[in-house]
C-alpha cells in the first residue's frame, strides 16, 4: 500500500478511536471519566494486535487490550454480532481492577471477525473493601474486595444481561454515578463497532487488512531504524520504592536493558525482582510489559506509532510470581498502574540514559499523593448522599529530557500527560468539599540541563459535613533521581492542618478522615534533572527565575548564573561561577 493511502486510512481509524473517547469523555457521569479523561479507547485486528490507540494513556494501552481480547475468545470461541464482554481481571490481561474494560468483536455481515474494539475506564468506585479504588495496602485480593469479572458477557444480541448488572449495583457505593460511566463506556465500544462496520463496507474488508499489515510493517521498520541509532550497550539500573505496608524495606526495582542496535531491538529483563508481595503494589502481565515499553518510547523521543508493529522490535522477560511481572492470585494488584509501574519506567528510561547522551530520561516524580486522592462521605446538599470520587488536583513531576525541561502536567510515567486536571470550581460543585490552594513549589524542580518539573502544593478539605481521603504515595524517601549528572527533584509530603492551624505529618499511605474546619496538604514530588545544571542554558535560568519557579539564590547555587537586581543574565559573573 502506497504512503498516501496509508496515511488516509491511519487517519480514518484514529477517527474511529477519537470518536470512542469522545463518547466516553462526554457522556460518563464520573469526574475520573468527565473531568480527568482516566480512560482508553482503541481498535483491535482480527488477530488480537493493537491497531490504534489514538490519545489513549499508554499503561492502559501498550499491553493488556491484546491479552483481553484473546482471554474473551478462550471463554467465548464463537464470536457474535452484538455481543459485549466485560473483563477486569488482573490475573488474565487486564491492568488493575479498577479498570473495567469494554470488549466488543466486530463481526462483518457475513458473520465473520473482522476487527475488534475496546473501551477502558478508571471507575470511581469497584467494590473494594474501602472507599477507594487503590487498595494499596490490602494483603491479598480478598481484603482488597474488588468485583472481578473475566470475560463476563454483558450483553447478547445488544441486549443487557440484568443478573450481571443487578449484581454490580448491588456493590457499589455511587450505584447511579456508576450505571453512568457502564452506559458510557457500553456507548463508546458500540460507536467503535458501528463506525468500523460503516469503514469496512465503503473500502472493502481486504483493503483494510492489507492496510493492517502494511501499517504493522511499517511501524516496525521505523522503530528498528530508530533504535539502530541508538548505542548498543547492556544496563542494569535500579528505581527504588518507598517503604510500605507489606515491603518494610522498599521496593528495588530492577530492570536489565540490551540495546541490539545492529538488529533494531530492545531487550528489558524484569525477572530479577522480588515476588509477589502481601500488598497491592503487585503489577500485573500486561503493566510491567507496559512499563517496560513506556520507559523505551519516552527515550528515544517522538515518531514511531505505537502499536504492534513497533511492538515486535521490544521483547520483555517476566516471570510469574514476580511483582514486576506476571502475577499469581490471590496475590493483589490494587495500585497496578502507578506505583511500581513507574518505577519499572523510571529504571528502564534512565537505565538507557546511561548508554549515552542523546536518549533516555530522568525519573518520573512519585504518585499516588492525596492531590490526586479517592474522597468519600456523604453529601449533606443532597440528603447525605454517598459520594466516592478520585480528584486530580495540581500532579506535576515530569522528567527531565536530552531536548526538553520534564512535562510539567503528566501527571505520572504510565500516564504520559494525557490525564487531565480537575477544574477546582466543578470539584466544589460535585463534592462537598473546599480546595484552599494549588500552586508551584519553588526550589523543587531536578536541576539539569533541562530541569524536571517543579512539585505542587495542594490544600483542601471538606465543607458543612467530614470526608474520608485516601492516597499512597511513592516518592517520600526516594524521590525521582536525575540522569547524566541531574539532580534528584523535592521529595513527597503530606500533613494535616488541624482546626487551629497547626500542621501535623502523615504518612505516605493513609486512609484520613477530615472533619469539618480540618485539611489535608499534599505536595507532589518534582521530577528529576537531565544533565549537569551548570550546562543549563542561563537564558533559560533566568527565565525560571522570573516566573518564580527557583529562587536568585538557587540560581547561583545550583546551576551557578549570576543575575543582576534587573534579573538579567550577568554573562561575566556567570563565566566566573561556572569556570
Amino acid at each position: 500500500m502506497d504512503g498516501v493511502r496509508m496515511a488516509v486510512i491511519s487517519n480514518r481509524l484514529d477517527a474511529v478511536v477519537a470518536g470512542m473517547m469522545n463518547t466516553i469523555f462526554r457522556t460518563g457521569r464520573s469526574g475520573v471519566l468527565n473531568s480527568a479523561h482516566d480512560f482508553s479507547c482503541c481498535v483491535l485486528s482480527a488477530g488480537h494486535e493493537l491497531v490504534m490507540g489514538a490519545e489513549s494513556l499508554p499503561i492502559h494501552m501498550m499491553s493488556g487490550p491484546d491479552l483481553i481480547a484473546r482471554a474473551v475468545v478462550e471463554a467465548h470461541p464463537e464470536l457474535r454480532r452484538g455481543d459485549a464482554y466485560l473483563h477486569n481481571n488482573p490475573y488474565n490481561g487486564n491492568s488493575h481492577p479498577a479498570d473495567h474494560s469494554m470488549f466488543v468483536p466486530v463481526i462483518d455481515d457475513e458473520g465473520r471477525h473482522r476487527f475488534s474494539v475496546l473501551a477502558k475506564a478508571h471507575q470511581a468506585d469497584c467494590g473494594n473493601s474501602q472507599p477507594t479504588t487503590y487498595m494499596a495496602a490490602a494483603a491479598d485480593v480478598y481484603e482488597e474486595g474488588a468485583l472481578l469479572f473475566d470475560a463476563c458477557r454483558v450483553q447478547q444480541d445488544y441486549a443487557d444481561n440484568d443478573d450481571i448488572l443487578r449484581l454490580l449495583k448491588l456493590r457499589i457505593r455511587v450505584p447511579e454515578q456508576w450505571w453512568g460511566d457502564y452506559l458510557a463506556l457500553l456507548g463508546a465500544v458500540r460507536v467503535g463497532e458501528r463506525r468500523m462496520l460503516e469503514l469496512g463496507r465503503e473500502l472493502g474488508w481486504g483493503e483494510l487488512e492489507t492496510f493492517v499489515a502494511d501499517w504493522f510493517d511499517y511501524s516496525e521498520d521505523v522503530m528498528g531504524r530508530v533504535i539502530s541509532e541508538l548505542p548498543s550497550g547492556s544496563v542494569e539500573s535500579i528505581s527504588r520504592h518507598d517503604t510500605f505496608p507489606g515491603a518494610p524495606d522498599g521496593v528495588e526495582v530492577k530492570a536489565g536493558i540490551e540495546v541490539q542496535s545492529d538488529r533494531g531491538r530492545i531487550v528489558v529483563d524484569l525477572r530479577d525482582n522480588v515476588d509477589c508481595m502481601p500488598n497491592g503494589l503487585n503489577l500485573t502481565e500486561s503493566t510491567a510489559r507496559t512499563a517496560a515499553m513506556v520507559g523505551v518510547f519516552n527515550s528515544i523521543g517522538a515518531g514511531v506509532p505505537p502499536n504492534a508493529g513497533s511492538f515486535r522490535r521490544i521483547e520483555v522477560l517476566l516471570r510469574e510470581n514476580c511483582a514486576c511481572g506476571i502475577p499469581r492470585h490471590p496475590a493483589s494488584c490494587s495500585t497496578a498502574t502507578t506505583n511500581l509501574a513507574d518505577r519499572a519506567a523510571n529504571a528502564v528510561q534512565r537505565g538507557l540514559s546511561e548508554l549515552g547522551d542523546g536518549i533516555g530520561l530522568a525519573e518520573v516524580g512519585g504518585v499516588i499523593p492525596a492531590a490526586a486522592g479517592v474522597v468519600s462521605g456523604r453529601d449533606p446538599r443532597y440528603g447525605n448522599q454517598p459520594f466516592v470520587n478520585q480528584i486530580f488536583m495540581v500532579i506535576t513531576g515530569g522528567a527531565g529530557t536530552p531536548w526538553t525541561d520534564g512535562w510539567l502536567t503528566i501527571f505520572h510515567a504510565g500516564g504520559a500527560g494525557m490525564l487531565r486536571r480537575d477544574s477546582v470550581e466543578i470539584a466544589e460543585l460535585r463534592h462537598p468539599m473546599i480546595v484552599d490552594a494549588q500552586r508551584l513549589e519553588p526550589d523543587s524542580e531536578g536541576a539539569g540541563r533541562y530541569r524536571g518539573a517543579p512539585g505542587a502544593y495542594v490544600e483542601y478539605g471538606p465543607a458543612g459535613t467530614s470526608m474520608k481521603v485516601a492516597y499512597g504515595a511513592d516518592g517520600v524517601e526516594n524521590p525521582a533521581l536525575g540522569a547524566r549528572g541531574g539532580l534528584p527533584g523535592a521529595p513527597t509530603k503530606h500533613f494535616k492542618r488541624e482546626r487551629d492551624g497547626r500542621l501535623t505529618d502523615l504518612p505516605p499511605q493513609a486512609f484520613v478522615e477530615l472533619a469539618e474546619g480540618e485539611r489535608i496538604v499534599s505536595v507532589t514530588a518534582g521530577g528529576g534533572g537531565y544533565g549537569p545544571p551548570g550546562e543549563r542554558d542561563p537564558e533559560r535560568v533566568r527565565h525560571d527565575v522570573a516566573e518564580g519557579w527557583i529562587t536568585p539564590q538557587r540560581a547561583r547555587d545550583v546551576y551557578r548564573v549570576a543575575l543582576t537586581r534587573g534579573l538579567l543574565v550577568d554573562a561575566d559573573g556567570t563565566t566566573q561561577l561556572r569556570a
